[in-house]
């Protein structure tokens, strides 16, 4: 059985799905409780503030370019156009509309925690152009709305939308003061846009720094891209690295959850606090480059699949090797490879429960034993 499961790895796949037993609903222990407040802002004050980037919805697309005012932070817009004709008539018809959620930092900057979908809706609107550069006139809604855009509200209209209060809630936050996960948490239990966000996509919100984007360049590197092939919309590419260099550089402090250890890497280096970034550029690359031209689209799939667990402990076993010079023994390579597939004891460190500290600790040390031996 273990055979034929290293032997699947022929059908290999690129779909954006990364086998992941990490159990990332496993509850974060000892949350700190939130300081919150509501808040009422008309619909007009919200726009200004959106436009002036007082209120800053997160971009966790990685192709909106770096330097560009969204960069670190929000999802691609998905409301339809149906949806976004039927909000504004919903104003405009005084019915009432779910209320927002925003995260205010230190600087008084106001993060969309939950709520975008209605407020990209709404400038976009009072632009009067949707996203594509196309006019923004409503079109799915009563015969009297229809064809309205803001500049063609009559007075009436106009007053009702520009006073419209949208109630918010407002989480205090301060990295410095701590309840860091307090506010990951709350971002893992809002649903945005109807579609729940993943773990690193919350990073990339919460943590933005020097070191998310050291994770989007080395994310970039041809031989990482050959083993993983096509970048995750998700980031689940970006998240394999941050878990390399984690436990690269942390192993020895590994406690789960995986997530709680993930967060509190990124939160802590999120400026490169500690870290070497030449060092971590040269480590990544180095073995990226050994492990597509031995193992190929291998190196990260046990099976046809991308696994998480598996990819740390080749990746990290590779690392290890490489602190002892360079490899030029391709069959040693595959060999090694293939002897973890058929150790029952790897195979379950990389199949289940992943994220408790024995297998953890079994994956990595298994993988570094196996790779120690090869020239």
């Amino acid at each position: 059985m273990l055979r034929t499961m290293s032997e699947r790895t022929d059908n290999i796949t690129d779909l954006d799905d990364v086998l992941d037993a990490d159990e990332h609903d496993l509850a974060i222990p000892e949350l700190e409780p939130l300081s919150y407040f509501g808040t009422d802002f008309d619909v007009h004050g919200l726009v200004r503030r959106l436009n002036n980037a007082d209120i800053v919805v997160p971009n966790f697309d990685p192709s909106i370019p770096v330097g560009s005012d969204l960069s670190g932070f929000q999802r691609k817009f998905v409301w339809k156009k149906t949806q976004m004709d039927r909000f504004i008539e919903s104003l405009l018809l005084g019915f009432p509309v779910p209320g927002i959620f925003l995260v205010q930092q230190k600087n008084r900057q106001l993060l969309v925690l939950d709520g975008q979908q209605r407020l990209r809706t709404l400038q976009r609107f009072y632009s009067g152009t949707l996203e594509n550069g196309s006019q923004f006139a409503l079109d799915n809604v009563s015969d009297d709305l229809k064809g309205l855009e803001y500049e063609t509200l009559d007075d009436e209209q106009r007053r009702i939308l520009d006073n419209t209060f949208i109630h918010a809630t407002v989480v205090k936050y301060n990295r410095e003061l701590g309840g860091d996960e307090s506010v990951y948490s709350l971002f893992e239990r809002l649903n945005t846009g109807g579609t729940n966000l993943y773990p690193q996509e919350i990073r990339v919100a919460l943590y933005h720094g020097q070191l998310v984007e050291l994770l989007r360049e080395l994310n970039s590197i041809k031989t990482w891209r050959d083993i993983y092939g096509p970048a995750s919309e998700r980031l689940k590419d970006q998240e394999l690295i941050l878990r390399f260099l984690a436990f690269w550089k942390n192993e020895d402090n590994y406690k789960r959850p995986l997530k709680l250890f993930l967060n509190e890497f990124l939160s802590k280096h999120r400026d490169l606090e500690d870290l070497d970034p030449e060092e971590l550029r040269s480590v990544f690359t180095a073995t990226c480059e050994v492990a597509s031209s031995t193992l190929g689209r291998k190196a990260v799939r046990a099976d046809a699949q991308v696994n998480a667990a598996f990819s740390d402990a080749i990746l990290i076993g590779i690392a290890s090797r490489l602190t002892k010079g360079s490899i030029s023994d391709t069959t040693g390579m595959v060999h090694a490879r293939q002897q973890l597939l058929e150790n029952e004891e790897f195979v379950s460190a990389i199949a289940r429960a992943t994220a408790d500290e024995d297998r953890v600790a079994r994956r990595l040390r298994l993988a570094k034993a196996a790779f120690q031996g090869v020239a």
